[in-house]
């Protein structure tokens, strides 16, 4: 279970980069139908893992601090990357979001290694 949410989790990512790419090229590919609809697949099956993967260890977030700070890091990567690929109106603002969203990505592997919040 932990290898497939760990491949979902680097698919997802890698997603997320081949798309900022095409963005930034005004690609074509981006108006593909599995494009569009890929990404969310990949992001149902990541979480649904990853909810099984508590519960089947009994881990609540709101007692393991880290697990809880993983979540919160997640939600902030959603809404980076929804920010770099819908709203940004320009390839500055584009690649700013893009590097945010990396950051909480950095932020969710070293919680997820180490066990250990960062901010609780």
């Amino acid at each position: 279970m932990k290898h497939l949410h760990m491949t979902l989790a680097l698919l997802s990512v890698l997603l997320f980069t081949l798309r900022f790419a095409w963005l930034l090229m005004n690609s074509d590919q981006l108006n593909k139908k599995w494009v569009k609809i890929a990404p969310h697949v990949i992001d149902t099956f990541l979480l649904a893992i990853g909810i099984g993967m508590a519960v089947k260890l009994s881990i609540n977030p709101f007692e393991q601090l880290w697990l809880g700070e993983k979540v919160l890091a997640v939600v902030a990567y959603i809404f980076t990357a929804f920010y770099t690929l819908k709203l940004a109106k320009n390839n500055t603002m584009r690649i700013i979001g893009y590097l945010g969203a990396l950051g909480w990505i950095m932020l969710v592997v070293r919680i997820a290694i180490s066990k250990e919040g960062v901010f609780f």
